[in-house]
């Protein structure tokens, strides 16, 4: 692992890091916020899963969490949202290839060999930072915004027990159903059914429910609304009555200001729950 960067940020260390990945089979950068209490020992952990066209970077310059997550004595871990460099497969569109791996493990060409972001958020990465840095790998929860709301919802259904808490800022709720997801889902994926449905929150919802603390913010005035489905993922949660905070924001729409303007309550919400 090399040290790209650190700073001295709200009393602790804003690092960029770099590492090969067995799992992308590339060069891997991400972004680790430790809080002044690391120093000490272990602190918990909150992941941020970023969007499309995002690297590790756009959240954790623009999303003002770094604040937050000190007042709280959070890490946080900002992920790149896809494989990386001139041997990795990409598509002139932006929502496919680099920048949209939709954390899933490709199964078809051209994709298959570098495009395994499910392993590599859930169990490469993971490894690395818990065992290289002031970690608790039993307080960990996880966010993000559209794509990576999308990843971060998924995730904590399907890995039960990993996670205490799950947040989402205008995730991308239904995407077998919807034209972010069907389209990346079947470049990648294949045309099995099977294979979508577990990366789609709403059918895991309906099927599986969630038993921890569930945030999610939408804004009223989001230009992807329509893509994103959120009336879905709530008539799933109504049907399992699982006890959840699903709020539509009046006015704000997609963009990092209103991430920005709601990461206070989500990083509260997060720490209550890793510190109960």
């Amino acid at each position: 692992m090399d040290v790209i960067s650190e700073n001295r940020c709200f009393g602790g260390t804003q690092g960029v890091y770099s590492h090969r990945s067995e799992a992308t089979d590339c060069d891997m950068t991400f972004g680790l916020f430790l809080p002044e209490e690391a120093e000490d020992g272990p602190v918990p952990v909150l992941w941020y899963l970023s969007g499309l066209t995002c690297t590790h970077e756009n959240a954790m310059v623009k999303a003002g969490a770094q604040a937050w997550a000190a007042e709280q004595g959070l890490a946080l871990v900002f992920p790149d949202t896809s494989p990386r460099g001139d041997a990795v497969a990409d598509d002139k569109a932006y929502d496919l290839g680099k920048g949209a791996g939709f954390y899933v493990n490709a199964t078809e060409a051209p994709w298959a060999p570098h495009y395994n972001m499910w392993d590599y958020v859930t169990e490469e990465l993971p490894q690395l930072i818990t065992g290289n840095f002031a970690i608790d790998e039993e307080r960990q929860s996880i966010t993000g915004h559209s794509m990576g709301g999308h990843g971060a919802l998924t995730m904590a259904m399907r890995l039960p027990g990993r996670f205490r808490s799950i947040s989402a800022f205008a995730p991308i709720c239904h995407p077998t159903a919807g034209d972010w997801g069907r389209k990346q889902l079947q470049a990648y994926l294949g045309d099995a059914p099977d294979a979508w449905a577990a990366h789609d929150a709403t059918l895991l919802m309906r099927g599986e429910g969630l038993d921890i603390p569930l945030l999610v913010d939408t804004g009223s005035n989001d230009q992807f609304i329509d893509l994103l489905m959120p009336e879905a993922f709530a008539e799933a949660v109504n049907a399992r009555r699982v006890p959840a905070q699903l709020r539509l924001q009046k006015g704000y729409d997609h963009s990092y200001f209103f991430v920005s303007t709601f990461m206070e309550d989500h990083i509260a919400f997060h720490a209550e729950a890793l510190y109960s």
